[in-house]
């Protein structure tokens, strides 16, 4: 993970400091988080989505606590935080950034709250699923395979499949199998189509 502790460490020399936000102290730094939410959505030229990814609204960013990236005080990024009461997992569902914020500073956040997790006594931490990566396009593929294996490929306007991936992939993850089963034909081709319309409001 060389790459990684090298964004964390250009990240702290330009002052970036982390903490964990209790749920209950939200309220006070609700309108900040709105404030780089808003900037964040702006220019990724994005709207919230919905489904399988948070959106940010202020009563429900106030039922967790809130990993946190400040310079000098002041807030720069943040991901709220989802935690298993058995401490078995811990990861994070809506997280953004300011425009001022530093090189690697969400890697410094992903960093610094994987080893807070660890402090705590969780056994894991989750990144989520990188969608469509595993699917392979070979010559005796069917057709909604291929067509998938393209959007990974060439969806970067669409969704951003393969940079998600290899941001994940930084972190060494232990990758686990996700699937969707459905009838033949191009009926799993039109059901990633409608998840997608859901995903995306």
């Amino acid at each position: 993970m060389r790459s990684v502790r090298k964004a964390s460490r250009v990240a702290e020399r330009a002052g970036a400091q982390f903490a964990v936000v209790p749920a209950a102290e939200m309220p006070a730094i609700i309108p900040e988080l709105q404030a780089i939410s808003d900037w964040w959505l702006a220019d990724k030229d994005h709207a919230e989505k919905s489904f399988s990814v948070g959106r940010f609204e202020p009563g429900y960013m106030a039922k967790f606590d809130c990993a946190v990236v400040r310079i000098e005080g002041r807030l720069v990024a943040f991901a709220n935080v989802w935690g298993t009461p058995n401490r078995q997992e811990l990861s994070v569902d809506l997280m953004r950034h300011a425009e001022d914020m530093p090189q690697g500073g969400m890697d410094f956040l992903f960093t610094r709250l994987m080893l807070w997790g660890h402090e705590q006594g969780y056994r894991n931490f989750s990144l989520g699923i990188a969608p469509l990566s595993g699917i392979e396009a070979r010559r005796l593929s069917p057709t909604w395979s291929k067509v998938a294996a393209f959007l990974f490929r060439h969806g970067e306007r669409f969704y951003g499949f393969a940079g998600l991936r290899a941001y994940k992939e930084k972190f060494r993850p232990n990758w686990t199998p996700r699937y969707i089963a459905s009838p033949g034909g191009t009926s799993l081709l039109r059901g990633l189509i409608d998840l997608r319309a859901l995903v995306s409001r």
